[in-house]
């Protein structure tokens, strides 16, 4: 029961690694136990970009309603705390319309948002930022991780060398709260109240995970990666805006300006979406109430595993 006295609901989490299947793993159970996909990324946020973020497919999408895809242009900045506010109107929509909501997982930051709730952190300063970022300017990004790793190793853990927005952020929160910003945040939470939460894992064998980054970043770059990236530009979104932050967005745009070969750029996005991977599975893993599957999401048999061992905890909700 939540506060309001109404029953929980079952709500359907699937995390792992970027590449490990979790979309098609979505569709099958959306299929199989009448569910709708609420998205749990930063970046399919985005309209107009598509092709980098493994959007799901505009069939996929007609076959079955995915919720918090397209909501925001290029121009926009994404937030964990915009991002609650925009997942508990769909999961609202869905509770009235009595379907199951199923969760997939890029972000684990957002998913925290999401089940856990925000902790009260404390307002933007001006001048720590522009420290940072003239800090950032003249020694690079990783210097931020330096300084955050020496910190909060936990949080640094979590985050890219190369995000310098969430870097800024994070040592921000360090210094003003004078206290690491892991432990902030696991203070002064409000937790999602009225679900039920039913979380999955996917954990592809390491070199089958490879070996599937490999040829997604080979397809979204025969795909058109490159023309997107000259059409965000054309469109007159910013060099510097955070679009362009992202895994594969700024390799695409460094290959434009001249900086970097095909290949080259090749070779970066694969290694820096294995590094991706890792921190996902640094992130998920920590959470002992997700059921672990050893398998990729679009196997038959891993998403009929998965669909029995969800539906025996459904039909237990139902007769409570």
């Amino acid at each position: 029961m939540n506060n309001s006295g109404s029953p929980a609901l079952p709500l359907v989490v699937i995390v792992g690694p970027t590449a490990s299947g979790k979309s098609a793993l979505a569709m099958a159970l959306a299929k199989e136990l009448r569910g709708e996909i609420v998205v749990c990324d930063s970046t399919q946020l985005y309209r107009d970009l598509d092709i980098g973020t493994s959007k799901p497919t505009a069939a996929d999408r007609r076959d079955i309603p995915h919720h918090l895809i397209d909501v925001l242009d290029p121009s926009e900045l994404a937030t964990a705390g915009g991002y609650r506010d925009l997942a508990l109107a769909a999961l609202a929509k869905l509770r009235e319309r009595k379907r199951l909501p199923i969760l997939t997982v890029g972000s684990g930051l957002y998913m925290r948002a999401l089940l856990e709730g925000l902790a009260d952190l404390p307002l933007r300063s001006d001048e720590v930022r522009a420290r940072l970022r003239e800090s950032a300017r003249k020694h690079g990004a990783a210097h931020l991780h330096d300084v955050l790793r020496k910190m909060d190793r936990e949080a640094a853990k979590t985050i890219a060398p190369t995000d310098e927005q969430k870097l800024i952020r994070a040592i921000e929160v360090c210094l003003l709260t004078r206290k690491p910003i892991s432990e902030v945040h696991r203070a002064g939470r409000n937790p999602l109240q009225g679900w039920e939460t039913l979380k999955v894992g996917l954990i592809p064998d390491r070199e089958e995970l490879y070996r599937r980054i490999a040829e997604r970043t080979d397809a979204m770059i025969a795909g058109g990666w490159l023309d997107e990236v000259k059409g965000l530009l054309a469109a007159g979104i910013a060099a510097d805006a955070k679009v362009f932050d992202f895994i594969g967005y700024r390799e695409m745009l460094a290959v434009l300006r001249g900086k970097l070969s095909m290949e080259q750029a090749r070779a970066t996005i694969q290694q820096a979406t294995r590094n991706y991977a890792k921190r996902q599975m640094t992130w998920f893993r920590k959470d002992t109430s997700t059921c672990w599957f050893a398998g990729a999401g679009d196997d038959v048999a891993i998403q009929r595993e998965i669909c029995a061992w969800i539906s025996v905890r459904l039909n237990f909700a139902g007769r409570a």
